[in-house]
């Protein structure tokens, strides 16, 4: 499918072969089109959910809030805890399934329109041409001297860029601060050591990824692009350069019939160099830079609009289709094949499952610990007596009172007042005495197994049993 990376080697002045390469600045051309708009839509809407997403408030509290000094997430009306590490681990599932699927599919979607390097790339670049100028522009200014002007617009868009990356950082850390809180320690110029560490560290990563490393951080940093080949097979939706229709390439005037000439449909152009983000030739074939923008098929297609040519020089299709004049039904026809559909259903499968298990959790959770001070005591009115502390979690936002039983021996019962009140997304110790008569015959030296219920008075459904067991000396 993909066809050998060939690149120079350079030689140092001295004539030792250097391994590294030397880096050529890439010049991105603006370009509109339907999957520059999907590109933008998807860019809006995961900033708005970023951006907007620890200002949100739920409950008087934030909303979206991993608070890990006291060890519990808030995710809008849920509130969870480290003993549901579980819901973290099929998440984490979930987005490999999910990552598998549309590559298999569809190619590098997720690098292409949603990878936090790509959305942020797109809007540094779109800030450095409202204050640099396009791409014409941009390469002139570089190549002037130092003067005024110039370090003007490079300060100017420097700063923005910083500044855009102190806010990004900001809000990052407001997800695990919360975030109202974090904005008056920061007015105040009083926010913790750790706080600001993460804040610049998270501002400078932006800055230092989306401004000056872009394409370097997908070729060179990204996994992905290593192994993405393993993904693909040759029903791939993949962006392809129509290699029949377009040889041989050359330029020609729109008024030429360039069929008479023996051309084909590529009129040489570089369009489709000059707007992709890593700097490759897709004509090329397909190469472990492309990260499945689209940018080049819209580019392509606004020149071939111009040519008065058919759309779709350079489109998404297959090794298959391209091979065998699939029709675009008879590509997708192929897109249901065993590996899709068995990654459709694993998906398909774990989404249910997480989700029944989330509309059946309890919001209720209780650990059983014994009092190893005291195994067990006789008391003064002829009762074995074992000491247990329950640590009952709330995770509810309201106050319950919480009633506790206790079953697995005759007369078995509690020492005090059986209920406890717990506040809302807290946990509470609340130490139990259990008693047994002492004469009793069923109580003879030994271990027997109890099992302790602990229900919510305002709501008969949320309870918990835990099993323990109660000693007798």
């Amino acid at each position: 499918m993909s066809q050998p990376l060939r690149k120079l080697v350079p030689v140092t002045p001295e004539g030792e072969t250097s391994l590294y390469e030397v880096r050529q600045k890439i010049y991105p051309r603006a370009v509109g089109g339907w999957f520059a708009a999907w590109r933008w839509a998807l860019v809006l809407a995961t900033q708005l959910v970023f951006y907007g997403g620890p200002w949100l408030q739920w409950n008087d509290r934030q909303a979206l809030l991993f608070d890990i000094v006291h060890r519990k997430f808030y995710l809008f009306g849920l509130v969870f805890w480290p003993q549901d590490i579980v819901y973290l681990t099929v998440l984490l599932v979930v987005s490999a399934f999910s990552l598998f699927l549309f590559t298999a599919v569809a190619g590098r979607l997720w690098c292409g329109y949603a990878c936090p390097q790509t959305v942020y790339t797109e809007i540094f670049l779109w800030i450095e041409r409202r204050i640099e100028g396009d791409r014409a522009a941009q390469i002139r200014l570089d190549k002037e001297g130092l003067s005024a002007r110039k370090l003007v617009v490079k300060g100017a868009k420097h700063a923005a860029w910083l500044a855009l990356s102190l806010w990004t950082g900001f809000t990052f850390v407001g997800f695990f601060t919360p975030i109202r809180e974090l904005w008056g320690e920061a007015l105040a110029l009083s926010m913790g050591p750790w706080e600001t560490f993460w804040v610049g560290f998270y501002g400078f990563a932006t800055y230092g990824n989306a401004g000056w490393m872009r394409e370097q951080v997908c070729k060179y940093l990204c996994p992905y692009a290593r192994f993405q080949s393993a993904m693909f097979d040759r029903d791939t939706m993949i962006i392809t350069y129509d290699r029949a229709r377009g040889e041989p390439r050359g330029s020609r005037s729109r008024k030429d019939d360039h069929r008479q000439r023996g051309l084909g449909d590529c009129v040489d152009c570089g369009i489709c160099v000059q707007v992709c983000p890593t700097g490759i030739d897709i004509r090329d074939g397909l190469q472990y830079e492309c990260i499945g923008c689209a940018a080049c098929i819209d580019g392509c297609n606004q020149v071939m609009d111009r040519m008065g040519y058919p759309r779709g020089l350079i489109r998404y299709s297959t090794t298959n289709a391209m091979e065998r004049g699939l029709t675009r039904a008879g590509m997708l026809a192929r897109a249901f094949r065993p590996r899709v559909l068995v990654y459709s259903a694993l998906l398909l499968a774990i989404v249910a499952a997480a989700a029944v298990s989330l509309s059946l959790r309890v919001p209720l959770k209780v650990d059983v610990i014994r009092d190893r001070a005291a195994i067990a005591r006789e008391v003064g009115d002829g009762e074995v007596e074992n000491v247990y502390r329950l640590q009952i979690m709330n995770t509810t936002e309201q106050a319950r009172m919480y009633e506790v039983q206790v079953e697995g021996l005759k007369e078995i019962h509690i020492a005090g007042n059986p209920a406890a009140e717990v506040p809302g997304a807290t946990s509470r110790m609340v130490p139990v005495r259990i008693r047994v008569p002492a004469e009793r015959e069923h109580v003879r030296p030994g271990t027997y197994p109890i099992r302790f219920t602990v229900h919510a008075l305002e709501a008969p459904g949320e309870a918990v049993h835990e099993k323990s067991v109660f000693i007798v000396r």
